[in-house]
């Protein structure tokens, strides 16, 4: 990878990282849902009138704004706004990945490898072990409905990540933009019925400086620019090359949080995000590890 696309991937990385501190600081002023319309409205609009929309079915657009785009993020709005951490955020929700595996396995008839097996035993059992940690009362007082959320919000990455499977190559940015259209609608309809028309009257009329930046980043930062660049990485090297990447965001997520909003995690919470990375490490770069090592002995 050249320096120059090295820095690219290094700026996502800190994009996606800090993207969780800008949630919780956003959930100060709007409230969750409200949050979700607006960040997708403004990922959406004006940038649909630039973008090409991708040649797939209307259907596929769809399944991938309501899983990725509008499930996660309800979810995962919803778990930070009801006391789950922006450090452990990242870190949990990384179980996308292990997730992804059982569903390819249920829906693609994908095979697991034992890296997979292994990895994920090991981040199952850092995300027990955080988990046991959500009862309110540790350093960051997570709640156990903010990590059973945050889980939830994996789940529904990991679905979108299997319609990303079945729609095959595609413009990536023009899927997003796009698929950005869906969430806005679910999302201000919850909105209305979960948080109650005052309070989004009230929100919006007295929507201060932090909140409207908080949206700018998410709409724009995190999500178009993060995957603007993602998928120019993506279209220029191997899968693989870049997505080892995607780990050193949860380590962002931490540091940022610890930097900015003064997250600091119990011993058994830094443990158990240690073995969630682990095991992730183990998913990504096992089979390598695996065919460096067949190939030392031959």
């Amino acid at each position: 990878m050249s320096p120059k696309d090295l820095l690219l991937a290094l700026v996502v990385v800190l994009a996606w990282g800090v993207n969780f501190v800008v949630i919780k600081v956003g959930l100060h002023g709007v409230p969750p849902l409200l949050l979700g319309a607006l960040r997708f409205a403004l990922a959406a609009f004006p940038a649909v009138l630039f973008v090409k929309r991708p040649k797939l079915p209307l259907r596929w657009l769809i399944a991938y704004g309501a899983t990725i785009s509008f499930g996660q993020f309800a979810f995962l709005f919803t778990a930070m706004y009801v006391g789950m951490p922006a450090g452990l955020a990242s870190v949990v929700l990384q179980a996308q990945a292990f997730f992804t595996l059982v569903f390819a396995a249920m829906f693609l008839g994908e095979r697991f490898r034992a890296q997979n097996v292994v990895g994920l035993l090991i981040a199952a059992g850092g995300l027990a072990l955080i988990g046991m940690q959500s009862s309110g009362s540790g350093a960051l007082g997570m709640t156990a409905a903010g990590f059973v959320l945050t889980l939830c919000a994996a789940c529904s990455w990991a679905l979108g990540n299997i319609v990303t499977k079945k729609v095959g190559k595609v413009d990536l940015v023009g899927l997003v933009v796009w698929a950005s259209l869906v969430p806005p609608l679910p999302f201000l309809v919850l909105s209305y019925f979960m948080e109650g028309p005052q309070r989004i009257g009230a929100a919006l009329s007295g929507i201060g400086a932090t909140s409207v930046g908080a949206i700018v980043y998410l709409a724009f930062v995190a999500t178009l620019l993060g995957y603007s660049l993602w998928s120019r990485l993506l279209s220029k090297y191997p899968a693989s090359q870049v997505a080892p990447f995607s780990l050193l965001v949860p380590i962002v997520g931490l540091a940022s949080a610890s930097l900015l909003l003064g997250e600091q995690l119990t011993a058994a919470e830094i443990y158990g995000a240690l073995l969630v990375m682990a095991g992730l490490a183990v998913n990504v770069f096992g089979g390598w590890v695996k065919a460096r090592l067949a190939g030392a002995r031959s």
